[in-house]
């Protein structure tokens, strides 16, 4: 049946994710004490100051998977902190996008379409931060700065081996809204254009003058797992599915196929970004 991001079945369930680094950070904690170190000890042993000791340990901060791996070493917690790194890490995304960032990474084809931002796997730093500090209710900074780097992790898919198959099919619109002012908006181009010269990656712009359009219906991914399962994501306003039934899994493919087909090919689609980026 399809199902939200939040079931159990694509790992999102569970304790939200401020809970997650809370209790993360009380079990470090205990076990720094158990240890007989102080923050400055620990973080002289692990590669960090005392104060980000501090941060992981309040739940402020989000520890990287090399953190913990070294914390667990050196604290001598016997794996317990280790078998914890998948959790943490998924607590780096909002609860509603966490199972779909699990399958994410570990697929073998995304087709995307977007119609108001470029894509968070397309996204410069400067890009990402300026989408993040447009969000309403504003994000405070922590939330800001771990939302960003969350997201440019996401873009390790790219040096993955072996390597996926990735397609974005982006409305002639979103370039030419120069979210975060017009130097982020040249820095956005260019990575685009880099990301196209990938052996793996094509990416087609919807043009603005087209009459016929098969994605009104608004944004959405399609993911295939090395397992050969197929799912479709979906978000909206916080809110997100993950469609996995064959018949519905099947409407978005067919509306995907015609997306590209209405699009600009790839190399019409590069011809136009470039001549937005000399227009900035």
């Amino acid at each position: 049946m399809d199902v939200d991001v939040g079931a159990a079945e694509v790992g999102g369930g569970g304790e939200d994710a401020s809970g997650v680094l809370v209790s993360f950070g009380r079990q470090l904690k205990r076990f720094r004490e158990w240890k007989g170190l102080t923050r400055a000890e620990l973080g002289a042993g692990t590669g960090y100051s005392a104060a980000t000791i501090a941060s992981f340990e309040q739940g402020r901060r989000i520890p990287p998977a090399r953190f913990i791996e070294s914390a667990d070493e050196v604290l001598g917690a016997h794996g317990v902190l280790r078998e914890r790194v998948d959790e943490v890490e998924r607590a780096q995304y909002p609860g509603f996008f966490q199972g779909a960032a699990k399958l994410e990474a570990k697929a073998v084809a995304l087709h995307v379409y977007d119609n108001h931002v470029v894509n968070g796997l397309l996204q410069t730093e400067e890009y990402a931060e300026a989408v993040f500090r447009m969000r309403r209710p504003l994000l405070d900074e922590d939330t800001v700065a771990q939302r960003v780097a969350a997201r440019l992790r996401r873009q390790d898919i790219f040096a993955r081996t072996p390597m996926p198959t990735i397609s974005f099919v982006i409305e002639e619109a979103v370039f030419r809204r120069p979210i975060g002012g017009g130097s982020v908006m040249r820095g956005q181009l260019e990575q685009l254009l880099l990301h196209a010269q990938r052996r793996n990656v094509e990416i087609q712009v919807m043009p603005l003058l087209r009459a016929e359009h098969a994605g009104l219906a608004g944004p959405f991914t399609l993911i295939e797992t090395k397992e050969g399962r197929r799912v479709a994501y979906v978000e909206a306003h916080k809110e997100s599915r993950l469609f996995t039934e064959r018949s519905s899994v099947r409407d978005f493919e067919e509306q995907y196929g015609i997306l590209r087909a209405q699009a600009l090919t790839p190399s019409e689609s590069l011809a136009l970004v470039e001549r937005l980026l000399g227009e900035t």
